[in-house]
């Protein structure tokens, strides 16, 4: 692709950057691995959590002794100023570090701002006075609280939800971004997994001034694809925007992105996968949805009592019972043998 600067951080990066949610979900020998890899192959810039279980950990020791060559992002759910100190200690010493390049609000439902009562904000400030935080910044899947963080000034950096799938407004938000000179991450760039085509999504991408995309990669055979896109940027010609318009027709509207802030659901439906299993079936094998543990996972669904948690805490503005129950008829349609 190619190298840009991160908003007014001033941060060079290669505009490929790796999302390290997946590896969570794989060895640490092969998250070691994998990342180093991506290091190799031209990515500079590592996007973590906290909350994303033992991720962290396997950054740290994938860059021990070369932290100076990566620029490392992770993030806090921290509702507390005495939450955060400790989500930040235990996430510096997690990755073996004695500063974070980036470190994040992670999804808060409120744009924390320096004297306000959870003392977040001000907790963050002391941190980069004291030189283990470098750059301020927020993520978000709710517009109103992105616009919100953006005209405050406060923060250095967004992460937001952004790919050819994504409305207007979404879009909007980027825009937003530039003129403020903040830095902006694209999340979802893949739509969650739904979008397949990594030189379709990088291409589109690159069409965006000042936008980062992190794409969450947990096989050899992904990581393949994006740093193929290094060397020789995808450029959209007729063909992959025949395949952006496609997938437009399939996905565009209500859909589930499967972020799972929906969670956890009172009658133990994994909503964030019964909700997009009609979709995910259109765009890849059943076979996942068809086995046992698929079937008792979607005859879940009959459980629903329409509480509507889910739909309020929906950053889509989903309504999500509805959703559930659609998705649950195409679901025995193709249990019945009838495709989609």
């Amino acid at each position: 692709m190619a190298k840009m600067v991160l908003g007014k951080t001033g941060l060079l990066v290669e505009q490929t950057g790796f999302g390290a949610l997946p590896i969570q979900r794989i060895s640490q020998q092969d998250a070691v691995k994998l990342v180093r890899r991506a290091y190799a192959g031209g990515m500079n810039y590592f996007d973590t959590a906290r909350a994303y279980t033992d991720s962290e950990e396997k950054l740290g020791i994938a860059f021990e002794g070369m932290r100076d060559k990566v620029i490392i992002a992770t993030k806090t759910m921290a509702k507390t100023a005495a939450d955060f100190w400790k989500d930040l200690e235990e996430s510096l010493r997690m990755l073996r570090t004695d500063y974070i390049d980036v470190y994040q609000f992670h999804n808060p439902s409120f744009c924390p701002k320096p004297g306000d009562e959870s003392g977040l904000y001000d907790a963050m400030l002391q941190a980069k006075q004291q030189g283990k935080i470098r750059f301020i910044g927020f993520t978000n899947h709710r517009l109103d609280v992105a616009h919100e963080a953006i005209d405050s000034g406060l923060y250095d950096l967004l992460m937001f939800p952004f790919s050819y799938i994504s409305s207007d407004k979404e879009l909007a938000v980027a825009d937003a971004c530039l003129r403020a000179g903040m830095g902006f991450v694209a999340m979802k760039a893949l739509c969650g997994g739904l979008i397949l085509n990594a030189r379709a999504a990088s291409g589109w991408i690159a069409e965006h001034e000042g936008v980062l995309p992190i794409w969450g990669i947990q096989r050899e055979t992904e990581l393949d694809d994006f740093l193929a896109c290094i060397p020789d940027p995808p450029k959209l010609d007729d063909a992959l925007r025949a395949v952006i318009e496609e997938d437009r027709r399939q996905l565009q509207g209500d859909f589930c992105r499967g972020c799972g802030y929906c969670m956890p659901c009172p009658m133990g439906i994994q909503i964030n996968s019964c909700a997009r299993a009609s979709v995910m079936m259109r765009r890849a094998p059943a076979i996942n949805f068809l086995c046992e543990e698929g079937q008792a996972m979607m005859k879940k669904i009959e459980d629903c009592i329409g509480c509507g948690q889910c739909a309020a805490k929906c950053p889509y503005g989903l309504d999500t019972p509805a959703l559930l129950r659609r998705n649950y008829e195409d679901y025995k349609e193709v249990l019945a043998g009838k495709p989609l």
